[in-house]
């Protein structure tokens, strides 16, 4: 499944809020502050489950603790400020906590991904599932490894799911906040679900065409990375429709502009960047946006790529083969057709941040993340 391997460099402006929310700290430890607060709330709530659910609340603290820019959250929190609110405001205590039950369905996702995807390695370390794995195997304990694996995974990736709601919930807004907070949560569990789905069938049904990969990058990506985390600030905010408007359509744009770049990274990236091997992605059989422009250019003009690409996709491709489609998805003009996408997208989206009501400090920093999102790295 496609999850974006990259993350939006952040730079933590002026008013960036520590716990007491006026502080000078930055943006990524203060979320991480809150993150291991919650944390603290869980264990005492399941260590009279016994130590087998303490240490899986362990693995998931640790997955969720360790990696990350702490993108989503910082949406949020922007797109909060960017309404005109200021981190001196009473409430900016709890957004700030709201926003942060972000990266518990961020953990959730990138879990779940893992087992689809086989992965057996997240940020340098061993996916979870693979951690359960190895426990299995170490302990001898009885059954398949790889079964036990999966199986804790999948639950541990579910609570933190379930606590995301407990954390927004727990967080302390004022009632009218967390009523309008409510239906752009809702909306954003369904939608990054959805995509989920979206993005197996596409695989497994062969869906070849760019409308199918643009509508998963649309929901699986750019949805709860960028639109909703900044409809959630401006929610909290009580913004106007007209700002909410802006910066959903900026946020969608730059969500799918992101995923194209990820995809392109995917096959032409540099390792030491992605954290993935040169070319995982045709390995995985990934029907990105990419490998769609290619497959329609060549069923026209290059029938003997066409099967080229499809034979090759989803199987054990060496170095020598990888190099070999790249040159293919290159002639055949893919790469630049996703290039001319993304800037169309981000020079759409910047248009829309510009002409907005956001405050001006806000837009300095989301054109600076979009940028940053969307720039190209290979």
């Amino acid at each position: 499944m496609r999850r974006s391997t990259q993350e939006v460099p952040l730079s933590a402006g002026p008013g960036t809020p520590t716990r007491d929310a006026v502080g000078a700290g930055t943006l990524v430890a203060a979320v991480e502050d809150r993150l291991t607060s919650f944390f603290l709330t869980r264990q005492r709530l399941v260590e009279p489950l016994g130590e087998v659910v303490v240490d899986a609340i362990r693995a998931l603290e640790d997955f969720v603790i360790r990696g990350g820019k702490r993108t989503r959250p910082a949406f949020a929190w922007t797109g909060w400020l960017g309404a005109g609110r200021s981190p001196e405001d009473p409430e900016a205590d709890a957004v700030l906590t709201a926003c942060s039950a972000l990266e518990l369905v961020q953990a959730c996702a990138l879990i779940h991904d893992d087992i689809i995807d086989s992965s057996r390695t997240r940020r340098g370390f061993p996916t979870v599932h693979v951690d359960f794995e190895t426990r299995h195997r170490n302990q001898r304990f009885h059954g398949d490894p790889a079964h036990y694996g999966t199986s804790f995974a999948i639950l541990i990736g579910d609570l933190a799911l379930a606590w995301a709601d407990d954390m927004t919930r727990d967080a302390g807004l004022p009632a009218d906040a967390a009523a309008r907070f409510a239906p752009v949560w809702a909306a954003m569990r369904t939608e990054v679900l959805g995509g989920q789905l979206l993005d197996i069938h596409g695989e497994a049904g062969g869906d070849e065409s760019v409308a199918a990969a643009l509508r998963i990058n649309r929901y699986k990506t750019a949805a709860y990375t960028i639109e909703r985390p900044l409809h959630m600030g401006a929610a909290l905010a009580d913004a106007d429709p007209a700002l909410i408007g802006a910066y959903r359509e900026f946020g969608t744009d730059i969500g799918i502009a992101f995923q194209l770049r990820d995809d392109l990274l995917g096959v032409f990236g540099d390792p030491a960047i992605t954290g993935k091997p040169s070319g995982d992605d045709l390995r995985e059989g990934k029907r990105t946006v990419l490998i769609a422009e290619a497959l329609q250019r060549a069923d026209l003009v290059a029938p003997p790529a066409a099967t080229l690409i499809r034979t090759s996709l989803g199987t054990d491709v060496t170095p020598e083969q990888v190099d070999q489609l790249r040159s293919v998805l290159t002639d055949l003009g893919a790469v630049d057709a996703v290039e001319q996408r993304i800037t169309s997208l981000t020079d759409r989206a910047l248009e829309a941040l510009d002409a907005s009501s956001a405050t001006d400090e806000a837009k300095r920093q989301l054109r600076s993340m979009a940028l940053a999102a969307t720039a190209r790295s290979y």
